[in-house]
């Protein structure tokens, strides 16, 4: 079993913290993970992304090719479509629905949302209020892959709980709580 995973988002909205989680859970799972460079990172509200390898066979190649990705992850939309080129013809966009506007020439959002409409296998989710639901509204990060987690598939929603718990464990309970509810907050509004 394979999936090719693209993180994507702006510098600052926890796209790193969602390949550590996931790549703690496929490490702990005994997957085979390869992790591209991530872009953009030098400056908030730059363009992140990353490619996120996982399979239970050897991987010798980090990138993903055009057409070859299985799931976009992203935090807002339209970074969403920058994106596309690279999903497969059956791959899932996972995304926030509120634009994080920081160019002068960013599209009309109802533009965004029709895009995004038009495509078959899309979950569209204000993650900003699912993460202020949860009670943790730094959370939106954790809200987003817990949408994403069944798309996921090769790890568990268990298994990336448990990462939640070691990779924000260092910060403390409350912590590794706020984030593993806007986990399940998330994972229940990827279903409505």
């Amino acid at each position: 079993m394979k999936k090719d995973l693209i993180l994507c988002g702006v510098g600052g909205q926890g796209i790193l913290s969602i390949a550590t989680v996931i790549g703690e859970a496929a490490t702990a799972a005994g997957l085979c993970l390869k992790q591209a460079e991530v872009h953009g990172m030098s400056q908030r509200g730059g363009d992140v992304q990353s490619n996120l390898r996982l399979s239970t066979e050897p991987i010798w190649s980090d990138l993903i090719r055009k057409g070859g990705a299985d799931l976009v992850i992203s935090m807002e939309p339209m970074e969403s479509l920058r994106y596309l080129p690279y999903l497969s013809a059956d791959g899932v966009i996972v995304t926030g629905s509120t634009p994080l506007v920081n160019i002068p020439d960013y599209p009309a959002e109802e533009d965004l949302r029709a895009e995004l409409e038009s495509l078959p296998h899309v979950i569209v989710r204000d993650i900003d209020a699912i993460a202020r639901e949860a009670g943790n509204p730094r959370g939106a990060n954790m809200a987003l892959l817990g949408m994403a987690a069944q798309a996921i598939g090769i790890v568990s929603a268990e298994q990336l709980r448990t990462a939640i718990a070691t990779v924000f464990g260092r910060k403390g309970q409350a912590v590794v709580d706020a984030n593993i509810k806007a986990f399940d907050c998330g994972l229940e509004a990827a279903k409505r």
